[in-house]
């Protein structure tokens, strides 16, 4: 599987960005997608996490209410849309596919839980 993540951009406070990632390769393998973000000196967070059944839809509490991640199985893309922004928005986006079926939902909200990854897009928020 192959991701190819877009959309990263400068964007005032208060304002909107739209992230897309595209998928390839053994898509059908996939079960989960999910967005993370790295701060310059953080570690990797987790953002945002679509996938089925189990997980279906979640949010860190962070951007709950602000943003809203979707996919398009026909089109094997998944996409992060981003509302409200704040300047501690700032990051490199990261679009993650898993193969993995958990139990509880709660293990896609680790990145360790993913197995492959796209290259990252940056988004900067400015005050």
């Amino acid at each position: 599987v192959q991701l190819q993540a877009s959309g990263g951009g400068l964007v005032q406070a208060g304002g909107s960005l739209r992230l897309s990632c595209a998928a390839s390769g053994r898509t059908f393998s996939m079960y989960a997608l999910g967005w993370f973000r790295q701060a310059p000196g953080k570690e990797r967070e987790f953002v945002a996490a679509n996938g089925w059944s189990v997980i279906n839809t979640s949010y860190s509490p962070s951007v709950k209410g602000r943003f809203t991640i979707s996919r398009d199985n026909a089109q094997n893309t998944v996409t992060l849309q981003m509302n409200s922004l704040e300047p501690e928005d700032t990051a490199v986006y990261y679009c993650a596919a898993s193969t993995r079926e958990y139990s509880s939902g709660s293990y896609y909200y680790f990145a360790s839980s993913y197995d492959y990854w796209g290259q990252g897009t940056q988004v900067t928020v400015s005050s």
